[in-house]
């Protein structure tokens, strides 16, 4: 019997869903906007929520995601993201090794690792990751980062010879996307940009707009 395939990774902006930024907005609303404005791959990062209030969380948004033709990955919770029928699961530096995370996981969904180097790239491929979030590429105040920051030059060099497609992490907003995508990303990741915007569903086109131009040098 072949082995369930995986879903592929879409090139363009990948979406945090986060509870620590707007709070007054429910994770389900803030998902609903991302997705309405074509985000096409939607992380859920549920640091702060109880875990039952997580999982039904998780279970709408990903029903949303699923029914819109949109990928949701679940920050770190390996389980959440099996009882949800999520995509896959985003692991970085501090949570489930990601060894464990597939295995866990099984074959048919995706699995991302954070890393900080090409070193960390080949080995997230050797534990069966299918990409890595790269960073951070900016300075970024939404998360306290124990890694330097690498800069465009540094992260392009990263992307060309790693042996997974790349997701460019940290301080990624519309007045640097471009660049991101310039450098070979396949996709670069958002997080205060779009949820603080006054429209987030108008910032995510902005933002897939500027992405596309990056990667097309205009």
């Amino acid at each position: 019997m072949n082995a369930p395939s995986r879903p592929h990774l879409p090139r363009g902006p990948y979406l945090l869903c986060d509870d620590s930024i707007r709070p007054e907005l429910s994770l389900v609303d803030k998902a609903a906007r991302l997705v309405a404005g074509g985000a096409r791959v939607v992380q859920l990062r549920m640091k702060r929520t109880p875990v039952r209030e997580a999982l039904a969380a998780a279970r709408q948004v990903v029903a949303l995601c699923r029914q819109e033709g949109a990928l949701c990955l679940v920050n770190d919770r390996v389980d959440l993201a099996l009882l949800a029928d999520a995509h896959g699961v985003h692991v970085g530096d501090e949570d489930l090794p990601a060894e464990d995370a597939r295995a866990l996981l099984g074959p048919g969904r995706l699995l991302g690792v954070t890393v900080r180097d090409g070193a960390g790239a080949r080995a997230a491929r050797a534990a069966g990751a299918d990409y890595v979030g790269l960073g951070p590429v900016f300075p970024t105040a939404t998360k306290q980062v124990p890694a330097p920051v690498l800069g465009l030059e540094a992260f392009a060099a990263v992307v060309r010879e790693s042996p997974l497609p790349v997701v460019g992490i940290g301080g990624v907003g519309l007045g640097n996307i471009a660049s991101v995508a310039a450098a070979g990303a396949r996709c670069a990741a958002v997080v205060s940009d779009a949820l603080l915007a006054a429209d987030i569903t108008e910032r995510v086109r902005q933002l897939a707009t500027a992405f596309e131009q990056g990667r097309s040098g205009a």
